[in-house]
């Protein structure tokens, strides 16, 4: 996608898949008065080794001062995120999450755990293995899909239901996102005879990209 839209000309890919800082991009939820949930460099990772920490702790600036908005914040940097927590404004309207894909990667579970969020979510996608005995304490809110795209390795739906009987027992929101596959419309997103939208609350969701461009998260 980035390399498409580098060669569309779009100024904010000139170095296509390369991280790239857009400080011209950071106040715009300040300029949106209608309360929104935005989702925050959703194609990159704010928490990446080569994201300054004064550009972190802009962005952060501007959720506090953005309170109308609800900011939902995804990393698998967890490490970094924990190491950093103390220097960030932390307010009620950050939803902080981290990247669970395959068992040996729940110890960011426990980084996310170690920060001042109000509310922390899992996204569990794409789920590539099982994820038995998840320790939910503190997490509001787990996702769950499958890999979707040429090459996607397939999801054992016994996956998916033993993450959701465990958010069920533990009063986690679950929110089943897709089956993933080739055809990704086609597979649907229907778990045992229905669809699974809980969230943490219920409000109206928009998905804005703040202050960076893409960069591979899946590494």
């Amino acid at each position: 996608m980035a390399l498409r839209l580098q060669a569309m000309g779009e100024s904010n890919y000139t170095n296509g898949f390369k991280l790239t800082l857009q400080a011209q991009a950071v106040d715009l939820p300040l300029r949106s008065k209608k309360p929104q949930r935005i989702f925050v460099n959703s194609m990159s990772d704010l928490f990446h080794k080569d994201v300054p920490l004064a550009f972190i702790q802009q962005i952060f600036d501007v959720v506090s001062r953005a309170h109308w908005h609800q900011f939902q914040i995804l990393t698998k940097r967890a490490e970094r995120l924990s190491e950093i927590a103390p220097q960030l404004q932390w307010r009620p309207n950050i939803w902080m999450g981290v990247s669970v894909e395959r068992q040996d990667y729940t110890f960011r579970i426990d980084h996310l755990r170690q920060t001042p969020a109000q509310v922390t979510f899992l996204s569990l996608e794409p789920l590539l293995g099982p994820l038995p005995g998840l320790n939910l304490a503190g997490i509001d809110w787990a996702i769950v899909g499958g890999e979707s795209g040429a090459g996607a390795r397939p999801m054992n739906p016994d996956w998916v239901t033993d993450i959701r009987d465990q958010c069920q027992n533990a009063g986690v929101a679950f929110f089943f996102k897709q089956w993933g596959g080739i055809n990704k419309k086609r597979a649907g997103r229907e778990l045992d005879g229905r669809t699974w939208d809980e969230m943490p609350e219920a409000t109206a969701a928009t998905s804005v990209n703040l202050g960076l461009s893409l960069e591979d998260i899946h590494a």
